[in-house]
C-alpha cells in the first residue's frame, strides 16, 4: 500500500502520524537547544561570577548549578506542552510526585537544606582551611549536596553537607592572626631563670611574632621529668607554620649553645639501700 492509498483510506490517521512527527522532531530539537543553552548559561555565569569581586565566591557553583535546572524545567514543560500535555496539571501532579519524592529521598533533600544554611550562615568560604567531621582541608567546592575538601597532601575528599553541618566545623584561616603554643622542657638541674631569658632573647629576635598582644614566657608545670616552660606568641595567619618550624629550630640551638638540657622520658631503678642494680651482662 502506497502512500496515496494510505491518505485516500486514512486521512485522519495520516494526518495524526505527520503531526506526531512534527512534534517529535520539534520536541527534539527544544531539548537540544534548552540542553546546550543550560550548559552555556552554567559556564557563563561561572565565568562571570567567579570574576566578579561583588559576589561571593561560595555562592558561584550553586548559582550556576540552579541556573542550568530552571532552564531544563522549561524545556520539560515546552516539550510536554507541544505534545498537548496540560502543565497545569501536570505541575499539579510534580508536587504530588515531588512530595512523595522528597519523603524517600529524606536524606538528600536534608543535604540540600544544609547546603542552603551553610550559604546562609557562611562558616567558612571557598579556599578556607578547615576542620570538620574528622576531616581537614581546604574548601574547594560548597555544593548543593556536598562540600568537598582537598587536604593538605592532596587528597580529595566530599562530605555530605548534613554532616557538614551537624559536625562542629574548626575554621583556621577565619582570623587573622594566631597563636603559635609551644612548650619547652628542661632538666630540673638546669637554671630556669637563664632558659627563660634565652627564650624571651629568640621569640623578640623573631621579626615575624607580633608586638601585641605580648608574647609569654612562663614556667607552666613541673611536670614527671623536665621543668616545663610555655612559649606563646602570635603570628600572621599565613607565617604560622614557617615562623613555628624555625622558631623550634632556634630554641633548641640557642638553649644547646647554653648547656641547657631538654630531657627525654626515662626510668631511673633504685634499690632500697641506695645502691643502683647491676646489669645483668655486668654480672656475667
Amino acid at each position: 500500500m502506497d502512500f496515496k492509498q494510505l491518505m485516500a483510506d486514512s486521512p485522519v490517521l495520516v494526518t495524526w502520524i505527520i503531526d506526531q512527527g512534527l512534534n517529535l522532531l520539534v520536541a527534539l530539537l527544544i531539548i537540544v537547544i534548552g540542553w546546550t543553552v543550560a550548559g552555556w548559561l552554567s559556564r557563563t555565569l561561572r565565568k562571570v561570577l567567579g570574576s566578579s569581586s561583588r559576589v561571593e565566591p561560595t555562592l558561584v557553583p550553586v548559582i550556576a548549578t540552579l541556573a542550568r535546572y530552571l532552564v531544563l524545567v522549561f524545556v520539560l514543560i515546552a516539550v510536554l506542552d507541544r505534545f498537548g500535555v496540560q502543565t497545569a496539571s501536570l505541575l499539579a501532579m510534580l508536587g504530588a510526585a515531588g512530595l512523595a519524592i522528597g519523603l524517600a529521598l529524606q536524606g538528600t533533600l536534608s543535604n540540600v537544606a544544609a547546603g542552603f544554611m551553610l550559604l546562609l550562615l557562611r562558616p567558612f568560604k571557598l579556599g578556607d582551611f578547615v576542620e570538620v567531621s574528622d576531616h581537614a582541608g581546604t574548601v574547594r567546592e560548597i555544593g548543593l549536596f556536598a562540600t568537598v575538601l582537598v587536604s593538605f597532601d592532596g587528597i580529595w575528599r566530599q562530605i555530605p553537607n548534613s554532616t557538614v553541618w551537624s559536625s562542629a566545623v574548626i575554621n583556621y584561616s577565619r582570623e587573622s592572626t594566631r597563636m603559635i603554643n609551644v612548650t619547652m622542657g628542661i632538666d630540673y638541674d638546669d637554671d630556669v631563670d637563664l632558659a627563660m631569658s634565652i627564650i624571651g632573647d629568640v621569640m623578640a629576635a623573631e621579626s615575624r611574632i607580633l608586638a601585641e598582644p605580648a608574647p609569654i614566657v612562663a614556667v607552666g608545670e613541673l611536670g614527671a621529668s623536665s621543668v616545663d616552660i610555655l612559649v606563646r606568641g602570635w603570628v600572621r595567619r599565613e607565617d604560622f607554620w614557617a615562623t613555628r618550624w624555625d622558631l623550634l629550630k632556634e630554641l633548641k640551638i640557642k638553649l644547646g649553645a647554653a648547656g641547657i638540657t631538654i630531657p627525654f622520658p626515662q626510668t631511673v631503678i633504685s634499690l632500697r639501700d641506695g645502691t643502683m642494680p647491676i646489669p645483668a651482662d655486668a654480672a656475667e
